[in-house]
């Protein structure tokens, strides 16, 4: 089937199995289509995912909540504090300035998204009105919805084409070519207009809007850049079985202070869009894979590839320029809880000096932290490399939480997807803390925990201190039990764990946790979403 989906020309061994084949085209184009009817229509009242927990809410009550100091560096272009994007905020800090839940009165609520074929949310960021905006994906594209935060009514949809790895995992029945694929508009930034900007699976560049008419809310299209003439687009899909040129797939979108909006790909281009002209830019990384989100401050944008941490500013006529290229340990091979063979974590900055990933070395990975200005004389650009979690049981494709001084990150070894995971015993568990050190002369391991986190991206809220994470307990027979994990940012000590629901529909499967201005905590899971709140 390779050889076939891959020429345009069926060797002669196979023509006599085309017929077959063309009815198999037909059968799935017209699938597809009825799907694509019956996914899309969005369950408008909230109908939680079957398999809630009845187990009851624990805490520590010598647990006292307290802030963390520390603040969002703001972004023009960008939602207010930290409500933008997958990673909160432009220097992707995966930490929430409200406070999350905590106490024995909290309600967990459920809503499977989707109607027919199941959605799983990923991506939760939050209007000026407080209300969630998250992206749901499915075999059949990705869809945008927007939340009632009281109801979980979807109060709007907008839906996006099929990715084409999506369609590809159906037809060679291997579900990794899906899962190993970022893009499609997970890295979606929420604007400080309450734009939704993403890049959709047909390399067109969209910028979004609900609006609200006669009581009834819709998503309207505010504009598009076509990006197909830019980027290579020769993919197979269901409506192009036999490509000859190149597919590559934008894979985040996310503006800089001047208002540009930088795109990368998976295949290693990063470019510039003037938003206002259309005018676009790009240069080529040869060789290198794109798979994690951007960060930006006031002076640059930091682009992490399968080989380096780069630095780019825009030139004059805004192509980018590379202000420096820090090259890392990418290991012998793609690790078990990775996406690729290189860092799993997108770059994330820390004050005005500093900033922080994950290599892929051999036998344990290590968190890097470099200058990430212009170094001054005598100065090196990295700044400490430091070993976590066991040698041959450490990896992790989630990104670190980052604020002040301090780095937090989860290991992801041992779990492959909701779809795939047969020993759940193989998950290595463990999350780790890990310190600047104020003069900037070294790093330090702070706290290690044995909590298992298979896959979800956390948040740390910096209003009560409290790292919050999606763990699992096995049951006798096997069963997964999962469950919100609080963990003390000052002494890693588990200190809350709010059970969710048991099975796969509640497994978090590589989707985000965030925190809402109001304080509920909401995280992605293969069924859909799961809310957490105080109750009311």
């Amino acid at each position: 089937m390779e050889t076939l989906l891959g020429s345009t020309k069926a060797p002669r061994k196979m023509r006599r199995g085309c017929g077959c084949f063309l009815a198999l085209a037909l059968l799935i184009g017209i699938g597809l289509s009825q799907w694509w009817s019956n996914a899309n229509r969005e369950l408008v009242e909230a109908e939680p995912i079957a398999g809630a927990s009845i187990a009851p809410i624990v805490i520590d009550p010598a647990f006292t909540p307290s802030p963390v100091p520390g603040a969002v560096v703001p972004h023009p272009g960008m939602a207010a504090a930290s409500d933008g994007s997958m990673h909160a905020d432009g220097f992707q800090s995966d930490t929430h300035v409200a406070a999350g839940p905590f106490g024995p009165d909290l309600e967990v609520r459920s809503r499977r998204a989707g109607n027919g074929l199941p959605r799983q949310c990923a991506t939760f960021v939050f209007r000026s009105d407080g209300k969630p905006v998250s992206l749901c994906g499915g075999l059949t594209g990705f869809r945008i919805v927007l939340l009632d935060p009281e109801t979980l009514a979807a109060l709007a949809t907008y839906d996006m084409p099929m990715r084409p790895s999506s369609f590809q995992a159906l037809i060679k029945a291997d579900i990794s070519v899906m899962m190993s694929d970022s893009s499609g508009g997970a890295y979606l930034f929420l604007d400080s207009k309450d734009r939704v900007v993403f890049a959709d699976a047909q390399q067109v560049i969209q910028r979004i809007r609900a609006v609200q008419a006669d009581g009834k809310w819709q998503f309207i299209a505010d504009k598009q850049w076509d990006m197909r003439k830019h980027v290579p687009n020769d993919c197979l899909n269901w409506n192009n079985w036999f490509p000859s040129g190149e597919c590559d797939m934008i894979t985040t979108v996310l503006p800089d202070h001047a208002g540009r909006y930088w795109w990368t790909t998976r295949f290693g281009r990063v470019g510039t869009l003037d938003p206002i002209s259309g005018k676009v830019e790009q240069v080529r990384l040869n060789g290198e894979e794109i798979q994690n989100a951007m960060a930006v401050d006031a002076s640059s944008v930091f682009v992490l590839s399968d080989h380096a941490q780069y630095a780019f500013v825009a030139d004059q006529s805004g192509k980018p320029v590379q202000k420096w290229r820090h090259a890392y340990d990418r290991g012998s091979g793609r690790k078990v809880g990775s996406i690729n063979q290189g860092s799993g974590t997108t770059p994330t900055l820390l004050g005005d000096r500093w900033l922080t990933f994950a290599d892929n070395a051999d036998p344990q990975i290590r968190i890097i932290v470099l200058r990430r200005g212009t170094l001054l004389p005598g100065e090196r650009r990295e700044i400490c490399r430091v070993p976590v979690f066991k040698p041959g049981a450490s990896a992790t494709d989630n990104s670190m939480i980052g604020w002040g001084r301090s780095i937090i990150l989860e290991n992801n070894a041992g779990f492959t997807s909701a779809f795939e995971q047969k020993d759940w015993g193989a998950i290595a568990g463990g999350v780790v803390r890990v310190d600047i050190r104020a003069d900037g002369s070294g790093c330090d391991i702070v706290w290690t925990s044995p909590l298992k986190v298979p896959s979800v991206v956390p948040k740390l809220s910096s209003a009560n201190g409290i790292a919050y994470f999606y763990s699992f307990d096995l049951t006798k027979d096997g069963k997964q039990n999962w469950s919100i994990a609080g963990l003390d940012f000052r002494t890693g000590k588990q200190i809350l764990k709010v059970p969710t629901g048991q099975g796969q529909d509640y497994d978090n499967n590589w989707a985000s946790l965030s925190i809402s201005p109001g304080g509920a905590l909401y995280v992605g899971t293969k069924g859909g979403l799961v809310q957490v709140r105080a109750q009311k």
